[in-house]
Order: structure tokens, then sequence, then C-alpha cells
């Protein structure tokens, strides 16, 4: 009989040390669906190898998730830019295979909503792509809804799937 070696699951917050490591799960994963600069997906994010620093701004959060000592995921929430005061955004969130099927997104999305209620949110917004089918099925799930067109000016011309939720 053979036992599963025990595996230690950390959700923090991000700190300065970790910008290079979660910059790196993002492009991977952005790798690994497809998801390319030129078509205005994160990876054309110019702050990507400082997250730290952007979400030490007010109202805004980043938690990174360790598999055994090492970043394997994360996200995130922060004001939407060019919108209504009461419009937060799920941002960033990102997983490598291996945490994938553990409910830690579930887990990371539920403790970035609390958040955004706790800074006084009314509403979250998100942009994903229809080729993250996993993401979307999390998403409605948690309770949000489909709508029509894009919110605030995020740049994300290419996320054609937009949802928002009532906090």
């Amino acid at each position: 009989m053979t036992i599963a070696p025990e595996t230690s699951l950390r959700v923090r917050p991000i700190c300065a040390a970790d910008n290079p490591h979660i910059a790196q799960v993002i492009r991977t994963v952005s790798a690994e669906f497809g998801l390319t600069a030129d078509k205005g997906y994160t990876v054309s994010d110019p702050n990507l190898d400082r997250l730290f620093e952007l979400y030490s701004e007010a109202n805004s959060a980043y938690w990174v998730i360790e598999l055994d000592g090492e970043i394997v995921g994360g996200g995130g929430v922060a004001p939407l830019q060019c919108s209504a005061p009461d419009i937060c955004e799920l941002q960033k969130m990102y997983f490598l295979p291996q945490l994938r099927g553990r409910g830690m997104a579930h887990r990371l999305a539920l403790q970035a909503l609390d958040f955004a209620r706790e800074q006084g949110f009314k509403r979250c917004y998100l942009e994903t792509t229809a080729s993250l089918t996993q993401a979307i099925r999390l998403y409605e799930k948690l309770g949000f809804q489909h709508i029509d067109g894009p919110l605030g000016c995020t740049g994300h011309d290419d996320c054609e799937v937009r949802m928002l939720k009532a906090l």
C-alpha cells in the first residue's frame, strides 16, 4: 500500500519577494491557454512584475497560494478603473495545474469577495475568455451573471466574457 505524501497548501497576502514567482505563474498559465500579450491579456499588463506594489494601493488585495512552499497560484481584487466607485474587479486569478481541482480557486474568490464587501464595494466585475470554461463555471457558481458589454477601462480587449455580481 502506498500512502500519498502530505502536501502543505497556504493562502497568504502577497509580499514583494513574490513578484517574480507569481508573474511566472501568470505567464505559464497564459501560455498554456494561448492568452498572448498581443491580444491584451494579463501578460501584456505593464504591472505584471510588480503586483505587490499594485495591490498595496487602497481597497486592493492580492493573495498567493503556496504548495509545499512554492507559489502555484494567486488572485486579487481592486477598484475597477474608470467606473462607478462601488464596483471592484476580481483580477489575475491564475493557478498552475498541480493546484487545480483542490477547491482553491473557489476559496480564494470567496476571500476576495469578502474583502471587497469589507471595503464597501457593492458589485464585483470580472473579465475572462470563453476558452477558460472551468473558470467560467466557477464564477457562475459564485453568482456572477453574464453581462453584454465591458465595464471600466481594463484594456483586456479580447476578454469577451464579462460578468458582474452583486455583493
